[in-house]
Order: C-alpha cells, then sequence, then structure tokens
C-alpha cells in the first residue's frame, strides 16, 4: 500500500508504506556502534536497539551493517557477510517487534572510508599490517586528511562481486527478521562515492556522466528489489549534496530519486555530506529537512529527515508541514531513548506512546 503525500498527518500517526505499518513518525536513524566481534550483533546492541523500541520510537534501523569483511568501516562494525550472523540479529529482531517496533537494518560497503580505527581509538585509517585491509572505490583516490589510503580502482569483477555481495546481505536481512531494508548511498561510502564526480573519475559506463555514475546504484537495487519482497519497503539514504562545488547535489538527488522510485525503492532517507575532508556544512537545527522536503514534492516519493531534529515540535511541524513523511533521530535518541513518550506528553497526546508498563509509576 503506498501513501498519499498529499495527506498532512502528524508525527503520532501511523505510516503505511506496503505491508509495514510503523506506529508513528519516529524512527532511530543507523548508528555504528562499533562494538562487534567480527561483524556479530551482540548484547551491547541488542540493549541499544531494544531500549529504542521500549522507548516508543516507530521504526528502529540497525546501523551500518557491512555486506562483505573488506565493507566494514572498521574492524569492529556489524556484518552481515555470514551465516552466522543472521541469528544474533534475529533475536534483537524479535525483541523490537514484541515491544511494537518495526525492525530494520541498513546494509552498506565503506568503500576507500573502509579500514578504518573505531572513533575512540583515533578513526583513522589502519595500516594493513596494523588491523586494516586493502580498500576499494570507484576510482584510485583516497579521501584525505587521516583516511589517506588509495584504494584499488574497481573493475567489472570487483564491481559484480560487490552487487552480489548486497544480494546476499539481503536474503540474510530477510531470513534475520527485518522488515525494512535501507541501503547506505551516503556520507562517501562505496555507492556514494560513484555518484559524487569528486570520487568517481572513471571513464567507463560507471564514471563521467550523471546517467554513468548512477549506473552502480541503480543497478545494485535492481537486484536487490528482485530478492528484497515486493512486500516490504526498500529505502535508500543518500547524501543530497556534498557541499562542494562540482559535486553531488540535490537536482541530481531530485532526478536520482525519480529512478530509484521506478526502480521500486519506496522511500528516500535524506542526508547529505561526506564526500570530501574540507566540505563546510552549515549544520544547525533541522539544515537538511529542505533536501527531504524537495524530494518528497519533486520526485514525488516519500521521505524521511534527519539531522539536528531534537525537539517536540519541530519534529511533529516536520511532518504536519508535509516536508517529510518520517522523522529518524540519532542523537537525540542516544541521550534519551524514551523521548517518544517525552515528546507525546509534550504534544498533549500522551496516550499516543505510552511509557512501558514497568515504568509507567515514573511518569
Amino acid at each position: 500500500m503506498d501513501i498519499n503525500l498529499s495527506a498532512q498527518p502528524h508525527l503520532f500517526q501511523p505510516l503505511t508504506l506496503k505491508s509495514v505499518t510503523v506506529r508513528n513518525r519516529i524512527g532511530v536513524s543507523p548508528m555504528c556502534q562499533y562494538s562487534s566481534e567480527d561483524g556479530v550483533a551482540n548484547d551491547w546492541h541488542l540493549v541499544h536497539l531494544g531500549a529504542r523500541a521500549v522507548g516508543g520510537a516507530g521504526l528502529v534501523i540497525a546501523e551500518a551493517t557491512a555486506i562483505s569483511p573488506e565493507g566494514r568501516i572498521s574492524p569492529a562494525d556489524a556484518g552481515i557477510w555470514a551465516e552466522k550472523h543472521v541469528e544474533p540479529i534475529a533475536r534483537i529482531n524479535r525483541f523490537i517487534k514484541q515491544h511494537g517496533a518495526v525492525p530494520g537494518i541498513q546494509i552498506a560497503h565503506a568503500g576507500r572510508k573502509a579500514s578504518t580505527a573505531r572513533p575512540w581509538d583515533g578513526g583513522g585509517h589502519l595500516a594493513d599490517d596494523a588491523g586494516g585491509w586493502p580498500t576499494i572505490a570507484p576510482s584510485a583516490l583516497p579521501f584525505g586528511g587521516s583516511l589517506w589510503k588509495v584504494p584499488r580502482a574497481m573493475t567489472q569483477a570487483d564491481i559484480t562481486q560487490v552487487q552480489n555481495d548486497f544480494v546476499a546481505a539481503t536474503k540474510r536481512s530477510l531470513a534475520a527478521g527485518c522488515e525494512w531494508l535501507e541501503l547506505h548511498a551516503a556520507h562517501g561510502y562505496l555507492m556514494s562515492e560513484f555518484l559524487s564526480p569528486l570520487a568517481n573519475q572513471r571513464s567507463d559506463s560507471y564514471g563521467g556522466s550523471f546517467e554513468n555514475r548512477i549506473r552502480f546504484l541503480l543497478e545494485t537495487t535492481r537486484a536487490v528489489r528482485a530478492a528484497w519482497p515486493e512486500k516490504l519497503p526498500l529505502t535508500v539514504r543518500l547524501s543530497c549534496t556534498d557541499w562542494m562545488p562540482g559535486g553531488w547535489d540535490l537536482e541530481q538527488s531530485v532526478e536520482l530519486s525519480r529512478r530509484l522510485k521506478a526502480e521500486g525503492v519506496d522511500l528516500i532517507d535524506c542526508s547529505s555530506g561526506g564526500n570530501a575532508p574540507d566540505a563546510k556544512i552549515p549544520v544547525g537545527p533541522g539544515y537538511q529537512v529542505p533536501f527531504a522536503e524537495r524530494i518528497r514534492r519533486d520526485a514525488d516519493v516519500p521521505t524521511a529527515a534527519v539531522g539536528a531534529i531534537t525537539a517536540p515540535a519541530q519534529a511533529d511541524q516536520i511532518i504536519r508541514n508535509g516536508q517529510a513523511d518520517l522523522v529518524l533521530l540519532a542523537r537525540e535518541l542516544l541521550r534519551d531513548p524514551y523521548w517518544p513518550v517525552r515528546a507525546a506528553r509534550a504534544l498533549g497526546q500522551p496516550a499516543a506512546v505510552p511509557p512501558p508498563v514497568q515504568y509507567a509509576r515514573a511518569w
């Protein structure tokens, strides 16, 4: 079932995409935890994600989960490249569903930004003899700064392998009980690198023109959509602009979103940045919301808004004003897993998101 983009819902109205209904318009944005061993989700992930479901979020999207060992940002990233990863994720998803939220996952390949230390260990590239590994990307261009590794430019065989890995990860995500799948095509990771002229200087059919630079993402989306049940939502996170002259921009994002909709994508998750270390990003309350509004209107596809959304009235107005269909919170939900409960009370709708019965006496 498609949603009606002309409707004027509010933050606590359910959202239905395909056969999935999210109980409200509040979602947990994917946030890397750098807490896995060999990609396996563990008790930290259960408590981290489960707490947000108990706290009232309608959608809980697991962190960028690597489709291959080489696709991890760091050695501590979560993964879904092997069968051993399925049941630990399924355990978490069962808990999320038990507490009324929709379990989702973002699958990803880090491209030239792979092979790094965890943020609290410095976050820079790891040498191959110090726990790191060789990286791949559309072109042999380093990101820069502390991400100094020069990636190997991908061959056609590499492209095919990565696309096959995305399909295999999709099938494992389904087996793990995920009901919402997001492809990570943002923040300067592999799919985003193909889109941006700052990272993609290929001269073959995957580089140069707009049509060529979007080819990798469209092909991969098509293959994933064929493997992901039609009844379940497929979404894509885009960096809607690189915030750099000559880079990827909003106009290209609008046109790409039209193409992605035609390939069966149900929602665009609208973020930005990540392809240039020296980009000047005007961070402020709701600074990325205009991207979601523009793509929703001009590409006629549902969108999620992200980025510095903190106040209940702010989130509610994004939905009421038709700027987006869903708000995804990150840092604010780290600070307060019960933000949805607090937001419902602040907006005069306490019955919309009641606290868990075990905690009810505290409210």
